[in-house]
């Protein structure tokens, strides 16, 4: 690791981004993620990178495929509404299979909400968002740190898969400040080449880039290899954190901001004697299921933290065992939990013997 800095998560995670090799940043402006947004302007310059604002999230979004189709490392960043704007090209980035960063701050909604910081895109991002079959991985971080960290694993996977990659994360996290071991840059220049980039004929047989190919059984093939893809990620690349999982009784679920302050909650539970743990997913998608599959003799339950109505406790309903009750604690339109909170609802569900 190099050097270490006092950062906002927005700028680890733009810092991280160009030591990772990214030199293209398009987008338009919007809160809670608009010191990226600054940084990168003024930061991409200082290493002969592109940064552009663009008339609107939809154009942007083209302007990331655009890049990504000439093979170079390139993202974008907005909020909630933002990313609404881009599903279409997400989509299409999908489907043509170019590897890229999409960036969203979460802020409270439905609609055009509050800047309040939230967790309630957990499903557009997980769930593809736009239309079509399709997938993008989803990284979550719960730390300054790993923004910057996982800045770089967005790119090695957007690269090795050829497909989009999102970080999502709440604006608390985007604002909140941490000290941060950054990484040493990378040479964007020595990259591995991307034989499937259209970077010029140059005496070779040209390379096409398609949203979609031409003919009906060309798309049906074209579904067959994603499915196949995608199996494959779910296969290799779910990530996730556990902790006292062994004599839990009681495991909190939590994402992001959530786990951050569940994880206190937790151990404060666990310095009075409660059995309790904590999985945090770090992938959404793949969500990670493994996490559930060891055995887990003496957990009576699960409760999800998250700062929405129940969106990854779908997910959890699917992955748990199921004879396991699995409870939810949260709200949306910008409500953030305390340790308080979380630690009070952990003492009421585990001191309710008979509904474990």
């Amino acid at each position: 690791m190099g050097e270490i800095d006092l950062l906002s998560g927005n700028e680890a995670l733009g810092e991280g981004a160009i030591r990772a090799g990214c030199r293209f940043f398009y987008g338009y402006p919007i809160t809670p993620q608009g010191e990226l947004f600054e940084y990168m302007a003024h930061r991409l310059p200082e290493v002969g990178g592109i940064f552009l604002q663009s008339e609107s999230e939809i154009a942007a979004i083209s302007m990331v495929y655009g890049t990504a189709a000439a093979g170079k490392r390139v993202m974008t960043a907005s909020s909630g509404p933002g990313i609404s704007l881009m599903q279409e090209g997400v989509s299409h980035l999908a489907a043509a299979q170019l590897p890229c960063l999409i960036v969203n701050v979460m802020r409270a909604g439905p609609g055009l909400g509050r800047v309040r910081p939230s967790q309630a895109d957990y499903l557009q991002a997980t769930r593809g968002g736009g239309h079509g079959d399709y997938r993008t991985i989803v990284l979550a971080p719960s730390s300054v740190q790993e923004m910057a960290d996982l800045a770089f694993e967005a790119f090695t996977l957007a690269d090795k898969y050829r497909n989009p990659v999102m970080i999502l994360c709440d604006g608390m996290l985007g604002q909140m400040m941490e000290p941060v071991a950054l990484a040493d840059p990378i040479d964007s220049n020595q990259l591995p080449p991307k034989s499937w980039a259209v970077t010029g004929a140059k005496g070779r047989v040209r390379n096409l880039v398609l949203a979609a190919p031409y003919t009906d059984d060309e798309l049906i093939a074209l579904n067959v290899e994603l499915k196949s893809k995608y199996e494959s990620i779910e296969a290799q690349e779910a990530r996730w954190e556990s902790q006292f999982l062994d004599d839990a009784e009681l495991v909190v679920v939590a994402f992001g901001t959530s786990a951050r302050i569940s994880e206190d909650a937790v151990l404060r539970a666990r310095k009075e004697g409660l059995k309790i743990g904590l999985i945090r997913p770090i992938t959404l998608w793949p969500f990670p299921r493994q996490a559930f599959n060891a055995p887990q003799k003496k957990t009576r339950a699960y409760l999800v933290v998250e700062m929405n109505t129940g969106q990854m406790l779908q997910d959890v309903l699917l992955a748990k065992p199921g004879d396991i009750p699995a409870y939810h604690f949260g709200l949306g339109g910008g409500w953030v939990p305390s340790t308080q909170d979380v630690y009070r609802k952990l003492v009421e569900l585990y001191e309710r013997k008979s509904t474990l």
